[in-house]
């Protein structure tokens, strides 16, 4: 992100400024997309662990309760 602003500063102000900075903004936004995407695949991924931690912690529980009776 701190490579971008002079970037899109350096465009703005050269000739063919236009052009280069609707690119550079058109950049950033896929970008931002991209770890948005990234952010919901991650958050997916960590309730599947805790899910698959949660069954294999109640299994476990319940063969502790089988074994006591």
């Amino acid at each position: 992100m701190k490579r971008l602003i002079p970037l899109i500063v350096a465009a703005a102000l050269s000739a063919c400024g236009m052009d280069v900075a609707s690119s550079a903004a058109t950049a950033a936004a896929l970008k931002k997309q991209e770890l948005e995407q990234a952010k919901k695949t991650q958050d997916m991924a960590q309730q599947k662990i805790n899910q698959a931690v949660e069954q294999m912690n109640q299994a476990a529980q319940n063969r502790e309760d089988a074994q006591k009776q």
